[in-house]
């Protein structure tokens, strides 16, 4: 019996000592870290704050530079004030916090407005929001000769538009809409264009279009004589805008490619600039041509961002549909300088001495042309280039 009183003992000290010890031991918290959200930012400078609950040291960082934060670390549960520079482009922008602590991480997609152009109104025709004065337009319709219809400077300045080439976007900027049938401009060209073409004698129409006039411009390496006589000499161009579609049927060598900006001269081009997005390609790319006036040399072509082959890969700095950009065409003398501009990145810029090309001799003249000439004609007739200007300015040394 005594035996037994003593082993009842013991197993009573066993159980109460090992709920002793269960009373007694730590409990760890699982590591924990989360996050509130937050709305869009406006296109201005802007903040938000977000709330922070954890129980470990924690640090923020950010993925592009115009979002910052404050703090950039704590401890356990706190605040972090988001804070976002204004967005000069039109364009909707995002970005990433990511706060992370221990072996969590926890990221938030930042996303800020594009800004708005006071200066251009959705409910005006483009030649209220762009200055179209000197400039008329091409369009694929059939004039009744079998040959495109050019709105004069005079119709294009009374409030024209066209749903089905030429309008103005819900964001105010001028749209381009080019099919791949239609008429073209003459028997030289086998391609579909609506496109500005530069017209510096304005509603003036006793000047002539063509020739060394008040209605065009030379380089200013031309002779005395033909600087005199023109309108103006060397000259400069400027546009924003966005390339919204491109083909997607057609050759191989057609598809995805569209002329943006030209300088014309008598019969050839002393640069067409190209825009090309192949099907699949997320990016595009920029080249331009530089013609040399007959007899004068072949063809030069210029790559600056990617590639212009028809196989070409994903080019990693290309330019996506829908984003915003800019192009300068400037000639001063026999150098003609092409810039791509875009926010946040470097200017990309490549020059041609055209000194050897025949465009400094007499008799050659010159004009601006913007907005879209096809260069695609074997693709579906309803398949169709699109792009909206934001901007778009020129000007010429005048006498």
């Amino acid at each position: 019996m005594k035996s037994l009183h003593i082993l009842f003992a013991l197993l009573t000290y066993t159980v109460l000592l090992n709920c002793s010890s269960e009373e007694t031991s730590p409990v760890v918290p699982e590591d924990s870290l989360v996050i509130s959200s937050v709305s869009e930012f406006s296109s201005s400078d802007d903040m938000q704050t977000i709330d922070v609950t954890s129980n470990l040291d924690w640090s923020v960082s950010e993925s592009v530079s115009w979002i910052s934060t404050t703090p950039s670390n704590g401890n356990s549960d706190g605040s972090i004030t988001i804070s976002v520079e204004a967005n000069p482009t039109f364009n909707n922008r995002s970005g990433l916090v990511t706060v992370a602590a221990n072996d969590i991480t926890r990221t938030l997609i930042i996303t800020q407005a594009g800004a708005e152009n006071p200066d251009l109104d959705p409910n005006s025709a483009p030649s209220d929001n762009f200055d179209l004065s000197t400039w008329n337009l091409s369009i694929p319709d059939n004039f009744g000769n079998g040959y495109a219809t050019t709105i004069s400077v005079s119709q294009i300045n009374n409030d024209y538009e066209n749903s089905d080439y030429f309008y103005t976007a819900a964001d105010g900027g001028m749209v381009f809409k080019c099919p791949v049938a239609g008429f073209k401009t003459s028997e030289n060209t086998s391609y579909t264009r609506v496109e500005l073409r530069e017209m510096l004698r304005g509603t003036n129409t006793s000047i002539d279009t063509q020739g060394v006039n008040g209605n065009n411009w030379v380089f200013g390496t031309a002779p005395a004589s033909d600087i005199s006589a023109a309108a103006g000499y060397d000259g400069e161009m400027n546009a924003t805008l966005a390339i919204n579609h491109v083909t997607t049927t057609g050759s191989n060598s057609h598809i995805g490619r569209v002329i943006i900006g030209q300088i014309h001269a008598n019969d050839d081009e002393p640069i067409r600039l190209y825009y090309r997005k192949l099907e699949n390609n997320t990016l595009g790319s920029i080249y331009f041509a530089h013609e040399p006036s007959e007899g004068y040399g072949d063809e030069q072509w210029h790559e600056m961002i990617g590639s212009r082959s028809n196989d070409a890969s994903n080019p990693t700095d290309g330019i996506a549909l829908g984003e915003i950009f800019s192009y300068r065409i400037k000639v001063v003398g026999d150098d003609l300088t092409v810039t791509i501009i875009r926010e946040g990145k470097p200017d990309v810029v490549s020059t041609v001495n055209m000194a050897n090309s025949g465009y400094n001799v007499g008799g050659q003249y010159m004009y601006f042309k913007a907005g879209l000439y096809q260069a695609n004609n074997s693709g579906d007739d309803d398949d169709y280039v699109q792009a909206t200007f934001y901007a778009l300015e020129k000007t010429h040394t005048t006498n």
